[in-house]
């Protein structure tokens, strides 16, 4: 299957949400095809962690948001638009892949529109439960839409039902193969203390850090807590048995594997590596007025096969996550159950199976 005469483009960014699938078909690719790799993204701080991935070429092009309200910004994020889409255009056409592959976000909007000019063949696959904006116009001009789960098919209308492919949402392999002991050693708790990971995301989650903040002293007598804060909210813990990070990579897959409980937002990747490592959580989604209600829908999934426990952001007070968190830790019962309920709901070789596609696909193209 392998062929060092080709290229695939892949495309996504601007958070951790987008990049990292990408990364895990990227290295599912790289296991069975020999082939050029390029990617197309934005300018952001976090796409730069992607510039040391493999030796892969990197593309910076502008990128405008796609908003479905009003605002001023739509002006001159039309503009940025494109420009994306004439910069892809000359990417591309340098370039000259068999395929682009697109994890959706406004980033891959430009490059996917400019591989239709092209007579490019474009991929898509869409993480969340129900699909964003950007997942909407790029499923429009590509040859299949992959999703995560069965219940996202009602999404797209019956136009589109043809080229859907339920795969399941790629996971790193690093994430599958953390060791607890090694977490454990490596984590400065004292005694044999719960750990209580807080992950913010790549961009953190201020309201979260905010109440974990407030509850920390009372936490930290009990248990062991790593907090990821993000850049933004980072203040050295200065508390025993309370540890903040900016941000977390490497040491990850080891933390996750050594937490007892994950306390996080409910963005699709974050979710699916929780279930992939099988881990019991508290999830407190993006409320809809700061969203699209993705997140809430997500959760959703996990609450019905009690996997996790998911509270409203509007109605949830510090002194209310203190109990959650302190009756879940101190009931290992409960907590069993609700690794295996998560464990449940992954499904495995997703990353591999979506790369065989890729290549499946350019071969069909190519004949």
């Amino acid at each position: 299957m392998k062929k060092s005469r080709n290229c695939i483009a892949v495309s996504g960014g601007g958070t951790g949400g987008h990049i990292i699938p990408l990364l895990a078909v990227i290295e599912e690719l790289n296991k069975i095809w020999d082939g050029k790799i390029i990617w197309i993204g934005s300018a952001s701080p976090m796409d730069r962690l992607i510039l040391d991935f493999g030796g892969i070429k990197y593309y910076r092009i502008p990128a405008g948001k796609l908003r479905r309200y009003f605002s001023f910004k739509n002006i001159t994020d039309a503009v940025k638009i494109i420009m994306g889409i004439i910069v892809s255009f000359i990417i591309l056409l340098k370039e000259k892949p068999q395929l682009l592959f697109s994890k959706g976000g406004y980033v891959s909007v430009p490059p996917v529109l400019a591989a239709s000019l092209l007579r490019i063949p474009s991929i898509t696959h869409e993480s969340d439960i129900d699909p964003g904006l950007a997942t909407r116009i790029n499923a429009r001009f590509s040859e299949k839409i992959l999703i995560s789960t069965e219940e996202t098919a009602k999404y797209f209308g019956e136009s589109l039902s043809k080229k859907l492919i339920v795969t399941g949402n790629p996971v790193r392999s690093s994430i599958l193969h953390g060791s607890r002991e090694r977490g454990k050693k490596n984590l400065p708790c004292s005694g044999d203390r719960k750990i209580l990971f807080v992950m913010g995301g790549s961009q953190g989650a201020h309201y979260i850090n905010t109440l974990i903040e407030s509850i920390a002293e009372d936490l930290s007598k009990k248990y062991c807590i790593i907090h990821q804060t993000g850049i933004k909210d980072f203040r050295p813990g200065r508390l025993k048995n309370y540890y903040t990070m900016k941000y977390i990579n490497e040491e990850l897959p080891d933390i996750l594997a050594a937490s007892d409980l994950v306390i996080c937002r409910a963005g699709a990747n974050t979710l699916w590596e929780l279930s992939a490592c099988k881990k019991a959580s508290v999830l407190i989604p993006l409320p809809l007025s700061g969203s699209r209600g993705d997140q809430i829908r997500n959760a959703e999934i996990f609450k019905k096969a009690h996997a996790a426990v998911v509270l409203d952001q509007d109605n949830l007070t510090s002194k209310k996550l203190l109990e959650i968190i302190t009756n879940l830790l101190d009931n290992e019962d409960k907590l069993i159950v609700m690794r295996k309920n998560a464990g449940k709901l992954f499904k495995e070789d997703s990353a591999r199976l979506i790369a065989e596609i890729i290549l499946r696909n350019i071969q069909i193209n190519g004949e």
